[in-house]
């Protein structure tokens, strides 16, 4: 059983390699406001566990155990995303903390039972992908809204920023998923654009927010 802190950098790990596959030691210590040393502590304890692939002065690589153990913690923090959501009428804004707590429980049963309650769903509220029970994750292929070309109508998939930030400013335009958004323009100038959906007309949405909007066809 790993501990809490040993679950922390797993995730951060995990999450970190997702675009290529490897972490240096300065990435993992910016991404969890922790110094250098103490990560190159904790990075030998993992690869004594058989998590990390580990040399000095060469990038991270979680191992295939790590990377099951890491799919693992995101599935439970995930699930308890959707059923704060879904069925305890959490704001999607409101439950990333939570679950970052629960995330730590050693249940597998109650997690899969939270699964069959939901009735199995393939992605959290803000639309990433809950792996399955051996930690493997089923990646979506998306397109940022800020690709989506003009004239083209496309359906919010998911959120690449999930902070509680963000996602109030989403919700006072009342931008959430599943909604169709029509791209009219594009300001070449800073890359903003301007769209229609619901009973908003000629909507600004910087491409600081655009980018951070997935979407798919319709």
């Amino acid at each position: 059983m790993n501990t809490y802190a040993e679950e922390n950098y797993l995730k951060a790990l995990f999450n970190l390699s997702i675009d290529k596959g490897e972490v240096t030691v300065q990435e993992l210590s910016k991404e969890l406001q922790i110094k250098m040393p103490s990560v190159n502590s904790m990075i030998k304890k993992l690869a004594d566990k058989n998590l990390v692939f580990y040399e000095s002065y060469k990038p991270l690589k979680l191992t295939i155990t790590g990377k099951k153990e890491a799919g693992l913690i995101i599935r439970k923090h995930r699930l308890t995303e959707m059923y704060l959501v879904e069925k305890m009428g959490f704001g999607w804004e409101q439950v990333h903390e939570i679950a970052e707590q629960v995330e730590h429980l050693q249940s597998p049963l109650f997690f899969d039972k939270m699964d069959e309650v939901l009735g199995y769903p393939s992605v959290d509220p803000h639309g990433s992908p809950i792996p399955n029970k051996d930690g493997e994750i089923q990646w979506l292929q998306y397109k940022k809204l800020s690709d989506v070309t003009v004239g083209e109508k496309v359906k919010l998939a998911a959120v690449t920023n999930s902070s509680e930030k963000f996602l109030k400013f989403l919700n006072s335009r009342e931008l959430h998923l599943g909604l169709i958004v029509k791209i009219i323009s594009v300001e070449d100038f800073d890359g903003s654009i301007i769209v229609n959906y619901s009973k908003r007309k000629n909507e600004t949405l910087s491409k600081t927010v655009t980018e951070k909007l997935l979407t798919e066809t319709i």
